[in-house]
């Protein structure tokens, strides 16, 4: 290991307790593996089990003996930092919006998907803030809007966390399973208000010019880590198709500069290598690590004059474009979610008529066999009453308010850039 450059690795290690296939053997296999790394930082996403977790801090905790395990959710936000360096401090922040509670199947709401970041002190670079994230899952990169959504609420939450870092004056290292690939919007709203570098694209600049011929050359070629047929776990999925998807990420940036002396030299971090880890099978079986490949890179740090621009990095921010198509995303979420508010509680109202009708009507009842019927009938409609005031009335109003909130916390920062806009041309009043 050197201080003279940082190495970091991301891995979703799909280990959800009763459901994900082989987890106790994978995990194994995944925490021998990383002991016999070098990296200097590891972050896991679904490690949902806390033993899990602790059977891959045990293996790390020669390397890397600081490490921290984020809660979040009614089952665990599912991330995990580890570090050689100290940590000053750690913190959790869940997104706003993860789905809907009524959703069972998909679970984003319960597991509380969140941004984990700790703030470790390097010995040249001083302090670094790490992210770890897994964003919202359903959506896709088209919608439907009301689904999309809720990713864009996430990823904005993001931006804004590592930004928010960087004017701290630290470095800033996001690592995770954002859910979406390269050119969508909730990256483009990462990258971009947060200005954050893709390690990848800056170590692989031609990789979109490439036409591998095997899913195994996608992999290493395009930066696959999802979807891909070459992992045991995608290569059974019927709806898969083309080399699959780019879903995880190393992204990084610079301090927001402040009033160095230009004769000052300050140090710089710069990808110089990102691969796809943990493309082979468990070693004894004929399985993949997980469903998802890992992502590993190397960020070199260097020296470079304070008067020097951040060449690599340098400050950007949204397109009017991008803005208005997540207001517009937002705006076509919230009225999709009023109408269903109306539903359901209509369906409540109708529920409770039912109710009381069924009351009134157990004092006649000509048969005694029937009164089991109308007990299940009873406790089937109550359920359902009581599922749809909570969804469409706390749920509702819920996501209605996040949805609002991040609308106008968006059109506020439009009309701040304008406004400075206006005031750096000598038009400002």
């Amino acid at each position: 290991m050197s201080d003279t450059q940082l190495r970091v690795l991301s891995l979703n290690c799909w280990g959800l307790k009763f459901v994900s296939k082989n987890r106790e053997e994978r995990i194994e296999a995944i925490a021998h593996e990383l002991s016999q790394g070098d990296h200097d930082i590891i972050c896991l996403q679904e490690i949902w089990v806390y033993s899990d977790y602790q059977k891959v801090q045990e293996r790390l905790a020669t390397r890397l003996p600081n490490s921290k395990f984020f809660y979040g959710g009614a089952l665990g936000a599912g991330l995990a930092i580890f570090t050689r360096f100290p940590i000053l401090s750690t913190a959790v922040h869940p997104y706003s919006l993860n789905g809907a509670p009524i959703d069972v199947a998909a679970g984003d709401w319960f597991v509380g998907k969140a941004a984990a970041t700790l703030v470790l002190l390097h010995p040249i670079l001083g302090q670094v803030q790490i992210f770890n994230t897994h964003l919202f899952a359903k959506g896709g990169e088209d919608g439907p809007e009301h689904l999309r959504a809720h990713r864009l609420v996430g990823a904005w939450e993001f931006a804004k966390l590592a930004r928010q870092a960087a004017e701290l004056g630290r470095f800033v290292i996001c690592l995770g399973d954002f859910n979406s690939i390269p050119p969508t919007l909730p990256m483009t709203i990462i990258q971009d208000h947060a200005s954050l570098t893709d390690a990848w694209v800056v170590t692989h600049p031609n990789s979109n010019n490439l036409t591998p011929t095997t899913a195994l050359e996608a992999v290493e070629m395009l930066g696959i880590t999802a979807d891909n047929t070459h992992n045991t776990w995608s290569a059974g999925k019927s709806w898969i198709t083309g080399w699959g998807k780019r879903l995880d990420y190393v992204l990084y940036r610079q301090p927001a500069r402040l009033n160095y002396p230009p004769s000052d030299t300050v140090s710089v971090i710069r990808a110089t290598q990102c691969k796809v880890v943990f493309t082979d099978h468990v070693p004894g079986h004929t399985f993949s690590f997980s469903d998802h490949f890992g992502l590993e890179a190397t960020l070199a740090i260097e020296s470079s004059p304070a008067s020097a621009p951040p060449v690599l990095d340098a400050p950007r921010e949204l397109t009017s474009a991008a803005m208005a198509t997540t207001i517009q995303a937002w705006t076509a979420c919230y009225r999709f979610a009023k109408d269903r508010m109306k539903k359901e509680l209509i369906i409540f109202a109708v529920s409770i008529f039912v109710l009381v009708g069924v009351a009134v009507g157990t004092a006649w009842l000509p048969y005694p066999w029937i009164n089991p019927i109308f007990i299940l009938f009873t406790i089937a409609v109550s359920w359902l009453a009581t599922t749809m005031l909570y969804h469409g009335f706390l749920y509702g109003n819920w996501e209605c308010n996040a949805l609002m909130n991040a609308i106008e916390d968006l059109e506020h920062h439009r009309k701040g850039l304008q406004l400075l806009g206006r005031r750096n041309s000598g038009t400002f009043n």
